[in-house]
């Protein structure tokens, strides 16, 4: 409890220092008495000096690793901040402020259980990149290649469980107290999240999700993965392959190379989906600190992914209903995307269909053949799960990390290629996959894929039949037993209540002849004024009630 105060201290005393109130329009604010607080808040202390975004930017710096995740998510979403913002937000992908008086050959040597110069020729003690969770050192081995060193900033672990255990109490708040804010599940959301955020901090994890991914593009030309070096690996240390290429938000110098920007894009659009629906395998941190630009040919660039923390996959089940919804939108079939939610579970089975077709119609209809440019998919989003809420429609914490890609995927589809057309571009591989998957060779598929499964079963399939007629008897036996046992029970029901009829019947008859039999000495009692006998007799009237009830 006093973790939370303290953090829910330092929020506000961040919100005050650095005047984030400003950031709030007073004319949004719903209640006349908060407004008029805010309004008189914003005129009380002093107008601070310092842009607003680099304001912002300093408070979730000092807030800690969780609020910078959120700051960079922000950055990418320059449809819905000022450019300011979101301009000085981008410097959280990659320039947050280094370990000050780190010593990084006493902390390398320690990971590694030897002393550093064992390992590497050279290590730059200065970081080349520095990040919410670690920072990035470059280095060279020993037998001569350019690596990076990824280090966790030490004592970031109990930085964020503090920060989480905030965020979780506040979600419960909400969860309890707010109407509709059940259907958001924002408790699993933060527990989730915080699970994520924890992940990242072993580096052997990442090793293991970065070699996954460099094996799954191994022969592609849509994404490069650099190669880790595992046996140089530590719990908090990692060692890569260093590579070369343009940060992807450095728009203005891919424009110099001549890069195709077109290209670009809908490879970004292309490698997203071969990810989530072939691979099921996606990355979930694609932030644009995370992505460099192979420029070596502008004509068919590739994409450098760094940073494999954190990975997502979906179950079988959740990958089929997000693809058959995507195509069931791409067709405009909101018969099908309704039916697809009501056999989900979603929404409940006595939703109306008709009703939330009409209303899925309304808000998808004006998304279509449009380019990227006019539409937002994260407002899109927004106004789905609010309409689909009052159809008591419950968001899945298991598409959070999806979600978050794919709002990822469309800020950097704005600033490479804004006249994308989102929809035109995943409809054809959506199509592919569905034809693999959904149509008779993905029966075929399924089939072969199952095939030396089936063959065992089959052999086992007499063993398994006399085990079955045997487990029916012994289910019928214990099927009568029950019976007997339910049966008896009734009948002991029966026989009490039958016993507390005739009790409340006994109460009854002796609570009137005790009346009949005390009427004359209370009628006596109350003509005298003496109130001697009035106790007991109440008390007994009491005693007899409670009986009656009980």
């Amino acid at each position: 409890m006093s973790n939370n105060w303290r953090q829910s201290r330092l929020i506000l005393g961040q919100v005050l220092r650095h005047r984030l109130d400003l950031l709030i329009p007073v004319e949004t604010i719903p209640r006349a008495f908060p407004r008029w607080c805010l309004k008189a808040l914003q005129k009380v202390l002093p107008t601070p000096s310092t842009p607003r975004g680099l304001r912002l930017k300093q408070a979730f710096v000092e807030l800690g690793p969780v609020y910078i995740k959120l700051g960079q998510l922000l950055s990418t979403r320059r449809d819905l901040l000022p450019g300011d913002i979101a301009d000085a937000l981008a410097d959280l992908q990659d320039k947050v402020p280094p370990i000050a008086d780190f010593d990084v050959d006493s902390f390398v040597s320690a990971q590694l259980g030897t002393t550093s110069t064992s390992l590497f020729a050279d290590l730059q003690p200065k970081p080349l990149a520095s990040a919410s969770i670690a920072q990035v050192h470059c280095a060279t081995l020993k037998s001569g290649e350019d690596v990076v060193v990824k280090l966790v900033r030490p004592g970031i672990e109990q930085a964020i469980v503090q920060d989480m255990a905030l965020l979780k109490k506040l979600a419960g708040f909400i969860n309890s107290r707010i109407p509709g804010a059940q259907r958001l599940q924002l408790p699993r959301v933060m527990l989730d999240h915080e699970n994520v955020l924890l992940q990242e901090l072993s580096m052997f994890g990442e090793a293991r999700n970065q070699i996954q991914l460099r094996r799954n593009f191994a022969d592609s030309d849509l994404l490069y993965v650099p190669r880790v070096y595992p046996e140089h690996t530590r719990e908090h240390l990692l060692v890569m392959e260093r590579v070369y290429g343009v940060p992807i938000n450095h728009v203005d110098e891919l424009k110099t190379r001549g890069v195709d920007l077109k290209v670009l894009a809908h490879k970004g659009v292309e490698t997203f989906f071969k990810q989530v629906f072939e691979h099921n395998f996606f990355h979930a941190d694609m932030h644009p600190g995370n992505i460099l630009i192979d420029t070596t040919d502008p004509g068919n660039p590739k994409y450098i992914a760094l940073d494999c923390a954190i990975i997502g996959s979906l179950t079988e089940a959740d990958q089929n209903y997000l693809a058959q919804n995507l195509l069931a939108f791409f067709h405009r079939d909101y018969q099908r995307v309704v039916s697809l939610h009501l056999e989900s579970g979603w929404v409940p089975a006595d939703t109306d269909a008709e009703e939330f077709e009409a209303v899925i119609r309304d808000v998808c209809e004006p998304i279509f053949a449009k380019p990227l440019a006019e539409i937002s998919f994260a407002e899109f989003v927004i106004t789905l799960l609010d309409t689909a809420g009052k159809f008591e429609m419950e968001v899945q914490p298991q598409l959070v990390l999806l979600q978050k890609t794919l709002l990822y995927i469309e800020g950097l589809g704005r600033q490479l290629y804004p006249e994308l057309d989102l929809w035109e571009t995943a409809q054809p591989f959506m199509e592919r996959w569905a034809t693999q998957h959904l149509g008779p060779v993905g029966v075929v598929n399924d089939w072969l894929n199952a095939g030396p499964g089936v063959w065992q079963q089959l052999s086992r399939l007499p063993m398994i039949m006399e085990n079955t007629e045997t487990e029916i008897r012994l289910l019928k036996s214990q099927l009568k037993r029950q019976a007997s046992d339910l049966a008896q029970v009734e009948r002991r029901l029966a026989q009490t209540a039958r016993y507390r009829r005739y009790s409340r019947l006994a109460g009854v008859i002796v609570l009137l002849a005790s009346l009949w039999w005390l009427w004359a000495p209370l009628h006596q009692s109350i003509t005298q004024s003496d109130l001697s006998l009035w106790p007991g007799a109440v008390g007994a009237l009491v005693g007899v009630t409670l009986l009656l009830r009980t």
